[in-house]
């Protein structure tokens, strides 16, 4: 696909189609990388567990961090059928 490169202010820019956009699964921001002559726009990777160490330590101070199942179940895991 040819596109034309545009003057945004002081930078250069392109317009990307929505439904490149959708494909691409990019929304509100994407990463930028350049590799040898290529420019690569990528969408940013959330981080599934950000902010987990925070939670668990505010759960920790406020005495919420028990166990949910119990301890004893059996960890020999004979019987148990997969």
């Amino acid at each position: 696909m040819k596109i034309n490169i545009i003057t945004i202010g002081n930078s250069k820019g392109i317009r990307i189609p929505k439904a490149i956009l959708k494909q691409c699964h990019l929304d509100k921001e994407a990463e930028l990388e350049t590799e040898e002559d290529k420019i690569i726009i990528k969408p940013i990777k959330k981080k599934p567990r950000k902010g987990w160490k925070e939670s668990l330590g505010s759960m920790r101070k406020k005495e919420e961090d028990t166990l949910l199942i119990d301890d004893s179940i059996d960890r020999e895991m004979e019987d148990w059928e997969w």
